[in-house]
């Protein structure tokens, strides 16, 4: 007779601290965002991009601070579900927001692979659709052969990535190029510029709400969970405001609004990096979001199984790796075939739509929390209520101007 455990007890295992919690959120949060959205940032708001990008962490500091209390006061995968259950106690609307968690993960790990398949083929002669099943595969291997495998190879791959962020500033720095940093003038055309760029800026910032979903699998979750979305926010700001700020001043903003690979345009301008390293890096960069998100995503369909949204074959945990095989490879299925089978635009479009109404669903659960007066067991961040307020009005109105637009 066999000695292992059976699979349905078997549990994910803690095994992530807050340095290898820090670079999963900063690598999925920077992950190929900024490589693409500065040109249209500064397309939009020119010389003051930077502020664009400050004004967009600010905003998203709202959302952040909202999720720091309720991953510490509901600390379990599919937390945006279970946020919202706790709040409304509503199973249907829980699901609904578990399941639109799900499509966000699935789609953008669709989307970026389409992406990477396109950097990969600078170095392979290969058909986009092999390159794309062998990525999602592969990638898929790493997740289900663990939580602490995933995070490592994802952290490797954020070092590589910001390392090509930290080059720009570094190479800046040496040739003492003059940096743009004006604050934008008071009036309406530069104003409005800055603000409707900032709305592009805002999704750069999203990814750290998916250090939340691995909040079983890390050490000391009340203390570090809250610690890696600060962090993460912190350092993707620094970053962001530093190379927007060498970017418009590297390269003319028309340059840069209407290339179709902006950042290659500064690499070569102030780093003087060949194409061929920065393909490396963007692959590098897409590889990272994929994974991160196939991990999350696989993290909410096990969290939604076992709170009982979802069969319970999906929260079974394999004894030996500590994953979700199930869910893993329901993730991978998911994306390949979605990836094969529809258009890159067709898969962004709607995403961050979807994003904003997760995050408003977020911040309304935990205004219903405080109204109700509904505690929780434990130590936990307790944020001012005015917090989750302005976060909901926010993503409400960011909702409004993308559904205008």
């Amino acid at each position: 007779m066999s000695n292992d455990l059976p699979i349905e007890v078997a549990a994910l295992r803690r095994r992530l601290g807050l340095p290898l919690l820090v670079l999963y959120g900063t690598g999925i949060t920077i992950g190929a965002g900024i490589y693409v959205l500065i040109g249209a940032v500064a397309g939009h708001a020119g010389v003051y991009a930077p502020w664009s990008f400050l004004l967009a962490a600010i905003v998203m500091a709202l959302t952040v601070a909202s999720y720091a209390e309720l991953s510490t006061r509901f600390p379990v995968s599919a937390g945006e579900a279970a946020y919202v259950r706790a709040a409304f106690q509503s199973r249907l609307l829980s699901t609904a927001i578990g399941l639109l968690t799900f499509v966000v993960g699935v789609v953008s790990s669709s989307a970026v692979a389409l992406g990477s398949a396109g950097y990969i083929a600078q170095f392979v002669d290969l058909p986009q659709s092999l390159i794309v099943v062998v990525v999602v595969m592969v990638l898929g291997a790493v997740a289900a052969w663990g939580i602490l495998e995933s995070v490592l190879l994802a952290s490797v791959f954020t070092l590589v990535e910001v390392g090509g962020l930290l080059a720009i500033i570094a190479a800046a720095v040496h040739t003492k190029l003059p940096i743009v940093l004006a604050p934008p003038p008071l009036e309406f055309a530069a104003l409005s510029g800055v603000a409707f760029a900032s709305l592009l800026a805002f999704f750069a910032f999203a990814g750290f709400e998916d250090l939340a979903n691995v909040v079983e699998e890390a050490k000391m979750p009340h203390r570090d969970i809250p610690r890696a979305m600060v962090l993460t926010l912190l350092i993707s700001t620094i970053l962001y405001v530093a190379v927007a700020a060498i970017a418009i001043s590297a390269v003319s903003i028309e340059r840069l609004s209407s290339s179709p690979a902006p950042l290659t345009l500064v690499f070569r301008e102030v780093a003087g990096i060949s194409p061929a390293a920065i393909n490396a890096i963007a692959i590098v960069a897409t590889l990272n979001t994929i994974l991160a998100q196939m991990t999350m995503a696989a993290r909410v369909i096990y969290g939604m199984a076992r709170q009982g949204d979802l069969p319970a074959i999906a929260s079974r945990v394999h004894p030996r790796t500590a994953t979700p095989l199930f869910a893993t490879g329901l993730i991978v299925a998911s994306v390949i075939t979605l990836a094969l089978t529809v258009s890159l635009e067709r898969l962004a479009e709607g995403t961050s739509l979807a994003t904003l109404v997760i995050f408003a669903a977020v911040n309304l659960a935990l205004l219903r929390l405080r109204h109700r007066r509904i505690h929780s067991h434990g130590p936990h961040v307790r944020v001012p209520i005015w917090v989750p307020a302005a976060g909901l009005a926010t993503c409400v109105a960011m909702i409004a101007s993308a559904l205008l637009k």
